[in-house]
């Protein structure tokens, strides 16, 4: 592999196309098995961007920050289709090690044990270069953490962590970058779960005053759900960042839109395979709700569905 020139992880761009919707619509037509689930899902994200009363929510897991899939989300937030980001802390480090550094095309395959000794991290089939993660993110967040403590920053939710963070990256392919710029909120729940919320806990170890205050976040995400007239997700993936969105939902009657992505099975009663079905017992989607449950990988199928929805709405 020492031999082997890296092929770099190109994020993709989206774009309204023609094309992909009049095949999205025959993919409908068509009655396919997860083809059928995946127009309805173009269709129902269609519907809360003409939607003018309602909070569009997107959650996601880290992992996919990490592919190429990122360009997608960056663009559905430049295109004004997202109004709230709820994810994993990972999401922060993918991103940032991303605007300073590349990540690399790789195989499932690989030997684990010889990626360890040459400096890479595996993520399926990708390729972290070690010095672009953990030693990156640390060199450049101690000393931007020390600057907000010299100027009086105490405390800190995640959502003004990640628009702090999106000015540090100051990278027009970050995802952070563009929800500060334009003033889409991230919500973190779970902030230690990564490399930022190491140095975030390694640095409250030097200062016992500073803190990530999670609290102010539940406060925020209460203000926008109750201000909301209606409510729609379109969920990727599952873990904190699903389960999250879904329970702010039910605090509200439950959501009028859901879409779920996922690869999960709910056999083992898992939240991240729980269908969108069993989310009405719950009260976190409404049983009338316009809601549909696709099982696919993420990165397969939302280029599609944003494309789609971008093309067809009526905005």
């Amino acid at each position: 592999m020492t031999k082997v020139k890296l092929e770099k992880v190109v994020d993709i761009r989206l774009e309204p196309s023609q094309e992909v919707a009049d095949l999205v619509d025959k993919m409908y037509a068509a009655g396919g098995f997860m083809g059928r689930h995946l127009a309805e899902a173009g269709m129902i994200y269609r519907d809360m961007l003409e939607d003018k009363k309602c909070i569009k929510f997107l959650s996601f897991p880290a992992a996919l920050i990490a592919t190429g899939t990122r360009g997608v989300i960056v663009d559905m937030i430049k295109k004004d289709m997202v109004d709230v980001i709820i994810t994993a802390s990972g999401a922060l480090d993918h991103d940032l090690a991303r605007s300073w550094g590349d990540y690399y095309h790789g195989s499932f395959d690989l030997d684990d044990v010889k990626l360890h000794r040459m400096g890479y991290h595996r993520l399926g089939n990708l390729l972290v270069p070690l010095d672009e993660y953990g030693p990156a993110i640390e060199k450049r967040l101690q000393p931007w953490l020390e600057e907000l403590y010299s100027h009086g920053r105490r405390s800190l939710g995640t959502e003004e962590l990640c628009t702090l963070l999106g000015r540090l990256a100051d990278d027009e392919g970050s995802l952070l970058y563009w929800a500060q710029k334009k003033r889409v909120p991230i919500f973190v729940p779970g902030p230690m779960d990564g490399a930022v919320g190491s140095q975030l806990w390694l640095f409250a170890n030097k200062h016992s005053d500073f803190q990530i205050d999670v609290v102010r976040d539940e406060k925020r995400l209460a203000d926008i759900v109750f201000d909301s007239k209606r409510a729609g997700a379109l969920v990727m993936g599952g873990g904190i960042s699903k389960h999250h969105t879904l329970w702010w939902a039910q605090f509200k009657g439950g959501l009028d839109y859901a879409c779920y992505i996922t690869t999960a099975t709910e056999y083992d009663g898992s939240l991240s395979g729980a269908q969108v079905k069993e989310a009405v017992s719950w009260g976190k989607v409404r049983e009338r709700a316009k809601k549909t449950n696709l099982l696919a990988d993420v990165t397969t199928v939302l280029p599609f569905i944003a494309s789609y929805a971008l093309t067809r709405a009526r905005r």
